[in-house]
């Protein structure tokens, strides 16, 4: 069951999703420094974000590049930001511009994202960034990522064709059927054996992002060393009616 969250204490839902990643993780065999945690404040305002900066946590999520650039700048600077999610082209030098501790895009779907993604870095002289190829585990057409089939090659490309970018692993969004998303988080973990197999990695060195709010223990049983955890500790997200 999901921790409950009361309205203006997030910091104390946080501490309830870190215990229970400690527990997930101990019982796969693993520490609770393996996996992590990956703070999504979409439709979020700043000042809730700063309550978990302030409880001593810094690293966050965005899935929309609007958001994460509106946020970013208003928030302390040593925060590890991940951007989540189909990223489009033509977003990708206004992303990059805007936000300088940008640690990870996980989303990274097509080769021509990957490219602007690799010029605009080094346009921009930044150090490699981290990014995580997106997989379509599920096979539902209205998600991005890669055929499974597909992102062997896809992986490829970023590894050996795009010198400003660390390929650093393999990403997924689990069904909104529960029952459905552990065949969908094994999918991945075959996806991670494969690609490490024809990239010559070690599979410590090509990690998984798989787990949200309702699913995360049972993804970091399963293997998971980054988790995307909004609802759980920010509470119900709030969209805009419309008119």
């Amino acid at each position: 069951m999901a921790a409950t969250v009361v309205e203006g204490v997030p910091a104390t839902a946080l501490r309830s999703v870190l215990h229970r990643v400690r527990q997930a993780a101990e019982q796969s065999g693993r520490h609770a420094e393996d996996v992590r945690v990956v703070a999504v404040g979409k439709t979020k305002p700043v000042s809730l974000i700063q309550e978990i900066y302030d409880a001593g946590h810094r690293c966050f999520g965005e899935n929309y590049v609007q958001e994460i650039i509106d946020k970013a700048p208003q928030l302390p600077d040593d925060i590890r930001w991940h951007f989540i999610g189909h990223l489009q082209s033509n977003k990708v030098k206004s992303l990059l511009a805007a936000i300088p501790n940008l640690a990870t895009v996980e989303g990274v779907d097509n080769t021509k994202v990957a490219n602007y993604l690799d010029r605009e870095v080094s346009r921009l002289g930044r150090p490699p960034l981290k990014v995580f190829v997106q997989v379509n585990t599920s096979g539902e057409a209205s998600k991005s990522g890669v055929e499974p089939s597909d992102s062997i090659e896809l992986a490829k490309h970023v590894k050996l064709g795009c010198p400003n970018l660390e390929f650093s692993g393999l990403m997924t969004i689990g069904m909104p059927d529960y029952s459905s998303t552990p065949e969908n988080f094994k999918t991945l973990f075959k996806c991670r054996t494969e690609v490490c197999k024809v990239l010559g990695m070690a599979e410590f060195q090509c990690e998984l992002s798989m787990g949200m709010s309702n699913d995360f223990e049972q993804a970091i049983k399963m293997g998971s060393t980054n988790v995307r955890i909004g609802s759980t500790i920010f509470g119900p997200r709030e969209y805009p009616k419309r008119q």
